[in-house]
């Protein structure tokens, strides 16, 4: 569902890995239907990816093209799968996302996505549904792309608790606080990420530190299995620096970051995204350019941190199909 960058992204990837997936994991990959906003290629049987992806800009072209064809439909005429959702993040109410989730876990699909709306929206309720139905909700994409976030929390540090989590979770925005560093201005470091294809035309969601907040947000209600909403995240973007924070974090030992950060305080878990200067002992001192990272402060395994991981729509395609072999390799 949805063929922008990102969904063209998982074909490709799944197209170059689908006979790793087969003769590593037993799975064979199947894609019957791919949705664009004005209509859905679909096949009972199976589309070669190669043909969807060439027919992407002349779908009339293609004999399993679809104009008028709806989710439901499809939801409701072949045996339950996975839905991978790809439509654009953004939008408060969470839709139209929200509403394709929240259908195909109810008619028994597994959920694999990288829209982080829905889960900003509505995460403990769609986990329930889930639950409920039986049926994997995973979101590892939403969460920083490559990165794997969720991958070492939920498994990685299992039996430990949690007390803190710091993380740099935006490509866009540490590229352009890397820059800045090198003495560039905002202006300059936000024009050349817009020309290298690392910003968006539009990066208000980035620089603004709205989509820091949704990972660190879904993070951790998916560690904690908390149920905070963005009202409870303090925010703070990099549009306008602090000059005191601009001339420590031009220092050679210091480093300035936007980190979303939780953290527990007389016994309460607090959120926020915040402009940070940190020191060369930090363990996200190095994490520079359009790489993220994040670290657990854990009870009993001290502080793990990784870092790294693809900031790109390949990455998230790569998170997505991850994702969908977890889920098979859980179920079988």
């Amino acid at each position: 569902m949805g063929f922008g960058n990102v969904g063209q992204a998982f074909l490709r990837v799944l197209k170059e890995k689908n006979e790793l997936c087969r003769t590593h994991y037993g799975l064979d990959i199947r894609v019957l239907s791919v949705f664009r906003s004005s209509g859905a290629f679909f096949s009972s049987q199976s589309m070669e990816i190669g043909e969807i992806l060439e027919y992407s800009t002349f779908s009339q072209k293609s004999p399993d093209w679809k104009p008028d064809l709806k989710l439901t439909s499809v939801l409701e005429s072949i045996e339950p799968g996975v839905l991978v959702e790809c439509t654009p993040f953004g939008s408060q109410s969470g839709e139209p996302g929200l509403s394709h989730i929240r259908n195909a876990l109810e008619r028994g699909w597994h959920i694999v996505t990288a829209n982080k709306s829905p889960l900003v929206v509505d995460f403990q309720g769609l986990c329930e549904k889930a639950s409920k139905n039986h049926v994997e909700l995973k979101f590892s994409g939403a969460t920083a792309a490559a990165l794997p976030t969720l991958d070492v929390a939920l498994y990685s540090l299992a039996g430990t608790e949690v007390s803190r989590i710091e993380g740099i979770l935006n490509g866009t925005t540490n590229y352009i606080l890397t820059r800045i560093k090198e003495e560039a201005s905002y202006d300059e470091a936000l024009e050349e990420a817009r020309s290298r294809g690392i910003a968006e035309t539009d990066p208000s969601l980035d620089v603004s530190g709205w989509d820091t907040a949704s990972k660190i947000l879904i993070i951790s209600n998916a560690v904690l299995e908390t149920d905070f909403s963005l009202d409870d995240v303090r925010i703070q973007g990099i549009e306008s620096i602090p000059s005191k924070l601009l001339n420590q974090g031009r220092k050679k030992d210091k480093a300035l970051k936007l980190l979303g950060r939780l953290w527990r305080k007389a016994g309460e878990y607090q959120l926020e995204v915040a402009l940070t200067v940190i020191d060369n002992s930090h363990p996200l001192f190095g994490v520079d350019g359009t790489n993220k990272g994040i670290v657990f402060f854990t009870d009993t395994m001290n502080s793990i941190t990784v870092t790294g991981g693809k900031s790109d729509p390949i990455g998230t395609g790569a998170a997505l199909l991850k994702d969908i072999i977890n889920i098979y390799r859980k179920r079988f």
